[in-house]
């Protein structure tokens, strides 16, 4: 990763996705470009000098001259911060993606817990769930909140759930969110080497779109195709409690997003994986518990925003 000097002309630097190599790759005619994106993440708008002794012309000229990313194709560092156009130029706020740990399924594991520390904790075999009970010293792991069965779907009762919408007090909850302003369409991106989604509801395990050249999957879920992208429910205008029952979003709301996860072959069949990459938990007894810290990233299609949510997914080694 490297800076281009964007202190002359304007520069176009592109390169193409993965995606895109492996259908140019194909030679058969499948390669079309048919979508780009531009993105800000090295830009500090706080520079544009309103009062520039210049004039007019030197207002964002620090702005226009700022070194400029190269193109790159890392997917997981490239354009964090994507531009969107919209046709109503008088939005006075735009909408966000917040996580949902108001319910009784989609809480946390309290901070000071022994093996979650505070984040969603998948165990990746009954071998496991056995070894932490017994290391927690509690008989049932699966009912213990932010503890994921990651191997039996049916005993799950953790999900991840988040909100979209217009976070803010100054609109009320009861007002219908703009069309353009509404996510319909997620992607989600994770380490497939230890992680799957299913739908919660039909326990159906979700296809991948993409698999990337760092085994990360892309998965595009649309609204109406499955449970997955739910409407939340709209609020009054006379809401003693804007966030009243499992809502998380203040002003008026678009979607919700759930699913289930589910543990990945590689991670709940073999130990490679922890012992190269995990860590040792510190046991009291014979029993040796390996962790691996991973994110899950949520992108709403229509806006880009983004969305990073912890999971640690554990497993008892082999001794």
């Amino acid at each position: 990763m490297a800076f281009l000097d964007n202190s002359g002309d304007i520069i176009l630097d592109a390169v193409l996705t993965d995606t895109g190599r492996l259908r140019m790759a194909r030679g058969d005619g499948s390669f079309k470009i048919t979508k780009f994106a531009f993105g800000d993440d090295e830009i500090d708008y706080s520079s544009y000098n309103g009062d520039h002794l210049s004039g007019s012309a030197y207002y964002d000229l620090e702005i226009l001259q700022t070194p400029i990313f190269e193109a790159f194709t890392n997917n997981t560092s490239m354009m964090k911060s994507k531009l969107i156009t919209l046709t109503n130029n008088n939005l006075l706020f735009l909408p966000i993606i917040k996580q949902n740990t108001l319910t009784t399924a989609t809480k946390q594991p309290a901070s000071g817990d022994a093996i979650a520390q505070g984040i969603y904790t998948l165990f990746v075999n009954n071998d496991t769930k056995i070894a932490a009970e017994a290391f927690l010293g509690i008989e049932n792991i699966s009912n213990r909140p932010g503890f994921i069965n990651g191997f039996n779907s049916d005993a799950n009762t953790t999900f991840i759930r988040v909100d979209q919408g217009l976070d803010t007090i100054d609109i009320s909850p009861s007002f219908t969110i703009d069309p353009e302003l509404k996510e319909t369409q997620y992607l989600v991106e994770l380490d497939s080497r230890l992680l799957s989604i299913y739908d919660k509801s039909s326990l159906a395990v979700a296809s991948e779109s993409f698999l990337d050249d760092d085994q990360i999957a892309s998965y595009y879920f649309t609204q109406g195709a499955g449970t997955y992208i739910n409407e939340l429910d709209t609020g009054t205008n006379d809401d003693g409690n804007l966030h009243e029952g499992d809502q998380n979003i203040s002003g008026p709301r678009g979607t919700r997003f759930e699913f289930g996860l589910r543990a990945a072959l590689d991670a709940a069949s073999s130990d490679f994986l922890f012992n190269t990459i995990g860590t040792t938990l510190p046991t009291t007894n014979s029993q040796v518990i390996a962790f691996i810290d991973t994110n899950i990233r949520i992108t709403g299609v229509t806006t880009g925003y983004q969305i990073d949510i912890p999971i640690r997914v554990i497993r008892e080694q082999n001794t």
